[in-house]
């Protein structure tokens, strides 16, 4: 199946208003489709991949570098002074701001996304729910802040412990809450309540029934703006810390074909009651029973969509491309086929063994495996720092196999191979993790990390181990060498003499 390109296309410039891997991973496609990549960028940036790998780089200043990535007008005035028809979000920043989507198409721009219209719904967490709940599509039991705000703790206690709280505007798992007990119910409002004003500007509220130990399951979809809309089928990405995901595969280890079959129905089927326009993502929770809820929907690319790739040969930032220019989908539902099983590993600059706090430091080295099979999309690369400014995500270690065991052990392989050096990483808890016998058999949830700590616990060198490193780091100090080296005086004196 190979999708048409346009004959002309209606933007010659794409500007990319994202940063780190997600996009040099646009730049890539924009190159392999002849057209012109901009990259508008923080000063913190100036040296990284993208920004060298870019046709233009456009610095915005900004009193933080997170603030140069939301500024929309100054992305916006960029990418007309470089002579783009149009931009892409990527995931993160304003990838799912209707506001933003708005600016750049009343600058006569192309977003490449889906309309306003679709974010303003879809992204907003409780206008989503109502609208697939009426649509009648199932949802978890639940309580709404905006439909009485006086009552809302008491119907959210009434919805019954454990109880999630969620910010309406939220993503990426921030100023959400588990309150298992009444007494703590108020506390936890707030504080969820504060989160989402801090990070969304928005601190509006739901609550829904918790699932104990669910499975997350999203689905790729596509639609086009010719009434066209197909699934990708499904990804899982159970295993999380803090409600951020950390390994995503496709296809999921938890589903049989009945159960697969209806969960996609059921998220092109909401796709096409928002009338969806491009790439997007339908995620719902699973129950051990089989029963399963909409959770959210995410109205941009996801971080884990090369496994989707990787499985059925579709590259989806082309196909966000193609349909932003007009294109139509050109295939059917009949006509996606997968193959193989994928499975994306988030390597992160952080510490596992204290609780997942972000580390910081010079990336010394960086050496990515060199296996067939793996992918490596990294936004870093050897020499640059890592700071605290931004999501502490270095690169995505992706592996494909014909089954998921091939990938598994494949994935045990290119773990050990990758170099990173300089700053601390997640690399050993994701063989660690890998290699667990729960996550072998495909037995996860999301609260699987909660339920074996000792995978995140650094394990004690072997004796042998740390008397090399040991020995190692003291070869490394230069008085020490040198003392080594040197040859005392009365030896030196007898030059070359032999006994």
């Amino acid at each position: 199946m190979t999708p048409t390109l346009p004959a002309r296309w209606p933007f010659h410039t794409v500007l990319v208003a994202n940063r780190g891997e997600i996009a040099v991973r646009v730049l890539r496609t924009l190159r392999a489709l002849g057209l012109r990549g901009v990259v508008a960028h923080a000063a913190a940036d100036r040296d990284s991949p993208a920004v060298r790998m870019a046709d233009q780089a456009i610095e915005i200043a900004s009193a933080t570098p997170v603030g140069a990535y939301l500024d929309g007008e100054a992305i916006v005035a960029a990418a007309r002074a470089s002579g783009a028809g149009a931009i892409h979000p990527g995931y993160g920043f304003l990838s799912e701001n209707a506001g933003f989507a708005r600016q750049v198409q009343a600058a006569g721009l192309v977003f490449v996304g889906p309309d306003p219209e679709a974010i303003a719904l879809m992204g907003d967490k409780v206008r989503a729910r109502a609208f697939v709940a009426q649509a009648g599509f199932p949802v978890a039991p639940s309580a709404i802040e905006d439909d009485h705000p006086a009552s809302f703790a008491a119907r959210a206690a009434a919805v019954g412990f454990p109880l999630l709280i969620k910010p309406a505007a939220g993503g990426g798992g921030k100023g959400m809450r588990i309150v298992r007990e009444p007494a703590r119910l108020a506390e936890e409002l707030e504080r969820a309540r504060s989160e989402g004003a801090r990070y969304f500007g928005d601190g509006r509220l739901y609550v829904e029934r918790y699932v104990e130990n669910p499975r997350h399951i999203e689905v790729q979809v596509l639609g086009d703006h010719h009434g066209n809309l197909v699934h990708l089928l499904e990804r899982e990405c159970s295993v999380q810390r803090r409600f951020q995901k950390i390994i995503e595969e496709t296809p999921s280890p938890a589903l049989d074909a009945d159960t697969r079959a209806r969960i996609c129905e059921a998220a092109a089927g909401i796709a096409r009651r928002a009338g969806y326009r491009n790439a997007g993502t339908v995620e719902f929770i699973l129950g051990a029973g089989g029963e399963f809820y909409f959770l959210e929907m995410n109205t941009r690319l996801q971080v884990e969509h090369p496994v989707t790739e990787q499985v059925t040969g579709i590259d989806l930032v082309r196909e966000q491309l193609r349909i932003a220019a007009g294109e139509p989908l050109g295939y059917g539902q009949s006509q996606v086929r997968t193959s193989g099983h994928a499975i994306e590993y988030r390597i992160y600059a952080e510490d596992p063994a204290a609780g997942f706090l972000p580390t910081t430091g010079p990336l010394l080295a960086h050496r990515p495996p060199q296996l067939a099979g793996v992918r490596v999309d990294a936004g870093v690369a050897e020499g640059q720092s890592v700071t605290a400014a931004f999501d502490p995500m270095l690169a995505k270690l992706i592996v494909t196999g014909a089954d998921r065991e091939q990938a598994r052990a494949l994935a045990e392989r290119a773990l050990a191979d990758y170099v990173l050096l300089g700053c601390r990483s997640n690399l050993g808890f994701l063989r660690r993790l890998n290699a667990h016998p729960a996550f072998a058999a495909g037995e996860v949830h999301t609260g699987f990390l909660d339920a074996h700590p000792e995978i995140a616990a650094e394990p004690p060198p072997a004796p042998d181990t740390l008397l090399r490193l040991l020995g190692a780091a003291a070869l490394a100090s230069r008085p020490l060498r040198e003392a080594a080296d040197a040859v005392p005086a009365l030896h030196a004196a007898m030059g070359a003499w032999r006994n």
